[in-house]
């Protein structure tokens, strides 16, 4: 999509989701859920999965325009559901475009446009985060089918979730290499939910346990080749990382809007806020940050775009956009004193929602890790 038709489709979206969704945010934040509906009405609207390709029912676009409506949604301060909508549109989706047989995607994708499915991404337990080689979940083959047992913690999108990619040990001992991929039917009997979790921000983001109990899981269910799980999640890795870094460039955006408009309009000592030189000097930091980390984005997606990104480039990426995203948030509700402590003011929720980024999709420290090896060596 050339740039002129981004632009134009950014503005439409961002028209509908002011209408479909600012209105009702502040209560679904405090129901701590989006409702199932919403996901109908933005397929409705063609918002969901637009780069899946059109023989499947999406608009058959470039990444760049999945990216720049998780753009939209951050910038606008509606976090939770931006992490959700990546899940979905812009992990779950690629997975299966990626690595999906010809039945699979044509089951799947067809639904997940119009918002009848909802993805979710099952690879973090109890004992296992950023580490995804320490999982317990296990598949064991019985004829031709599967036998899924396990459980997984922090699922984004678990509440509603019609499918989930899980990941589970198909051949123990094996570590990594022993670690398969499944398309997880929710309806299926076996599956269970857990309670809700309640997390300190990202609240509009419905997060769950899930439980597999003797899950009796059809041949079809593998997604890709058997023991190729961890190489299929490597491959990924970019494009989820990639999406991230689009929440925490564009969150710290939507921040730094609110905090010159606020400091414009407040009063101290006889003047307005934004005369005082550590006002002006903290928005000068806050903008050049974010300008720089931006650049590094959009380098990034540029690459992705033409297959090129790396690993290691995404990491740095991720570990640059997301410790810039919560410090200059931080910096922004300052400006703001007392009342950006309060939640009636948009920013303290930028501030909550954005802490989490430096630990989903991999930790800032795993990140710095990643990044260590690629210039040293293990």
């Amino acid at each position: 999509m050339q740039t002129d038709e981004l632009t134009l489709f950014r503005d439409m979206a961002r028209r509908a989701f002011d209408a479909e969704i600012t209105p009702y945010y502040d209560q679904w934040e405090h129901e701590k859920m989006v409702p199932r509906t919403l996901w109908n009405t933005l397929g409705a609207a063609g918002l969901l999965c637009p780069d899946v390709d059109e023989v499947y029912g999406g608009a058959g676009t470039g990444p760049e325009v999945t990216l720049a409506l998780i753009e939209e949604l951050s910038d606008m301060g509606f976090g939770g559901f931006a992490s959700g909508y990546g899940i979905h549109s812009n992990i779950v989706a690629p997975y299966l475009t990626h690595h999906g047989s010809d039945e699979q995607k044509e089951y799947w994708l067809p639904k997940m446009v119009t918002g009848e499915v909802v993805g979710a991404l099952g690879m973090t337990e109890p004992g296992a985060g950023s580490d995804v080689q320490g999982i317990k979940t296990n598949a064991v083959r019985d004829g031709d089918d599967w036998i899924l047992n396990g459980s997984k913690i922090f699922i984004t999108n678990g509440m509603h979730a019609d499918l989930v990619i899980v990941a589970a040990i198909t051949d123990p001992g094996k570590g990594a290499k022993g670690t398969s991929l499944f398309l997880v039917d929710t309806s299926l009997p076996g599956f269970e939910r857990g309670k809700k979790l309640d997390k300190i921000g990202q609240h509009a983001s419905d997060t769950a346990l899930l439980f597999f109990q003797d899950m009796r899981l059809p041949a079809a269910a593998l997604l890709g080749e058997v023991n190729k799980g961890f190489v299929i999640m490597m491959q990924e890795l970019p494009r989820e990382r990639l999406g991230i870094a689009a929440q925490a460039v564009a969150s710290a955006e939507g921040a730094l809007k609110l905090t010159i408009d606020y400091v414009k309009d407040r009063k101290a000592f006889g003047q307005s806020i934004a005369q005082f030189q550590n006002t002006r000097f903290k928005l000068a930091d806050v903008k050049t940050e974010i300008a720089l980390n931006r650049a590094l984005y959009e380098q990034c997606a540029t690459q992705y775009a033409s297959r090129s990104l790396t690993a290691d480039d995404a990491a740095m990426l991720k570990l640059a956009s997301c410790e810039m995203q919560c410090k200059v948030i931080d910096d922004c509700l300052q400006l703001f004193g007392g009342y950006g402590y309060i939640t009636e003011y948009p920013i303290s929720r930028f501030y909550t929602d954005a802490r989490i980024q430096r630990i989903y999709g991999g930790s800032s420290e795993i990140m710095r890790e990643l990044v260590a090896r690629s210039i040293l060596g293990r």
